[in-house]
């Protein structure tokens, strides 16, 4: 009898502590997120964020050439311009969406802000090649910090289901856009203004946040908040450059060479240590691997994987196709893909009513479905004389709406449910999956592409070689064809392995968990 009250005294007490940490977590909650009239300002920060991140990542690809001729750099170097963004940025996505965790949404925002508005303004500015890298890195770094914060903020802020996917319709809206206008925002600048305008136009929105965010965020109260993993941080930052490294340099050197294989090797092994040091070591983990018992986001996690596999390589093989097949300018190029960037932020505008109505795992399945029948009528009808209304317009229209639109529905799911104190590090993790996904797309269809116009051209002699009109259309459609498979697959992966309605709350998850 004594013994029995003594155990039920103890599990009482351990309730009533338990419930009281869970009091003080609420209430430290309540303290850091906006008030209900500061929304307008967290959803107007965490877009203009996402822009300039998005469009600084696809502006500079139209003015390589005018950068080349003013700083002298060499065909090897050129690249970097676009690769020690990509780099940066990709690398530390995993701990800058850790750092808004730890430090708060208001120091991090600030932090990334400041970083990509310097590094942004350093390039503008840029007299020597070498400067100009260097700044580029500025840049990735700020980026890595500001996106997972973006998408954090709006996680946190939003926690009813449908303000939640409207909310996250627009942040994926705002971000088709800059993706689809950075090409035609850089064409139009360095032939009207000069490509350091190129740079200059995105430093007053860096401005704005940085004074948006100081002004409306409330201070964080670290209270009972976890430490930085510091071991853990550089070994999933280090792990990931190399990895990202590798297969950015697959496209030029060959998957088989030392300069691939080396830093591949070298970062598998590191993310091969985190995985136990997560697990064991880490009195406060960077990664929490119980995340992922989450259906929810580990499903969407591997949808996300394979959707950026085919989407994110799209707009650098459409580009490349009216440049190199039917001699486009890369100004006219860019303009030719504005009608594939307007079905991007209709599919995206759409994507949130289309959840709320059908479900993230509906909705996931059948844009996943229509982005592939998009990628598929695009490998079917290139050729050296396709019409570009047939090619671009009508396919690219219809993959254009249905991936976009499958962004929100999967952010909806990789993030719904997750508690609070963990909403930057899934934040992270998805912005992570998305950047590597896109970085080995593009290696993998570049290797694709070559490797099928090569064996048409040996197919056909006499008709051009590899580097003839029909040749490279060829190899683009193959690519398409691999970019609608990818797609196809996250249909089938969704469709499979996704949960139904996401929980309501973080407490939800916290719960089930």
């Amino acid at each position: 009898m004594g013994a029995g009250t003594e155990a039920g005294t103890g599990r009482s007490a351990e309730r009533r502590e338990q419930l009281t940490r869970r009091a003080g977590s609420t209430r430290r909650d309540r303290r850091t997120r906006p008030a209900r009239g500061g929304e307008r300002l967290v959803t107007g920060l965490a877009c203009a964020g996402a822009f300039v991140v998005v469009l600084d990542a696809t502006i500079v690809s139209v003015t390589l050439p005018a950068i080349r001729a003013a700083l002298g750099f060499s065909p090897a170097a050129l690249p970097w311009v676009v690769n020690a963004y990509t780099l940066a940025f990709a690398g530390f996505l995993l701990l800058g969406g850790r750092c808004a965790d730890v430090f708060g949404h208001r120091a991090t925002l600030l932090t990334g802000a400041a970083l990509f508005t310097a590094g942004t303004a350093a390039c503008g500015f840029a007299v020597t090649a070498d400067v100009l890298l260097a700044a580029r890195v500025v840049q990735g770094l700020g980026g890595a910090l500001l996106m997972p914060v973006t998408l954090s903020l709006l996680t946190t802020t939003f926690t009813e289901p449908d303000r939640r996917a409207r909310v996250l319709s627009t942040w994926s809206a705002v971000g088709a856009v800059g993706a689809a206008s950075g090409p035609v925002v850089g064409g139009v600048l360095t032939q009207w203004a000069g490509w350091r305008w190129v740079f200059f136009v995105t430093v007053p929105i860096g401005v704005l946040c940085l004074v948006g965010a100081a002004r409306g965020l409330p201070r964080y109260d670290r209270a009972g908040r976890p430490s930085l993993d510091v071991v853990g941080a550089a070994l999933a930052t280090a792990g990931l450059t190399g990895v990202v490294y590798a297969v950015m340099r697959a496209a030029v050197a060959g998957w088989t060479s030392p300069q691939v294989m080396g830093p591949l090797a070298g970062g598998v092994v590191l993310l091969g240590i985190l995985v136990p040091h997560q697990a064991r070591w880490a009195r406060q983990p960077l990664l929490a691997l119980d995340l992922f018992r989450l259906r929810a986001v580990s499903s969407g996690n591997v949808v996300m994987l394979l959707l950026g596999l085919g989407f994110f390589a799209s707009p650098i093989l459409l580009s490349l196709y009216l440049q190199d097949v039917h001699s486009w300018s890369p100004l006219r190029a860019g303009l030719g893909y504005l009608p594939v960037g307007a079905a991007m932020f209709a599919g995206a505008r759409a994507a949130g009513a289309l959840t709320l109505r059908f479900g993230p795992r509906r909705t996931s399945v059948a844009c996943c479905l229509l982005g592939a029948a998009g990628f598929t009528g695009v490998a079917a009808s290139l050729g050296a004389d396709s019409s570009y209304p047939l090619t671009v317009v009508l396919s690219g229209v219809v993959f254009g709406f249905g991936t976009a639109a499958a962004f929100t529905p999967i952010t909806v799911a990789a993030t719904g449910g997750v508690p609070s104190a963990r909403g930057g590090l899934a934040a992270g993790v998805l912005n992570t999956v998305r950047q590597t996904s896109g970085a080995v797309g593009l290696a993998v269809t570049s290797t694709v592409s070559a490797a099928a116009a090569d064996a048409w051209a040996d197919a056909h002699p006499g008709r051009g070689g590899a580097h003839g009109a029909s040749a490279l259309a060829h190899g683009y459609g193959v690519a398409f064809l691999v970019c609608a498979g990818c797609v196809a697959a996250a249909a089938l992966v969704a469709a499979l392995a996704m949960p139904g309605p996401v929980p309501d709350s973080p407490g939800t998850a916290a719960r089930s968990g």
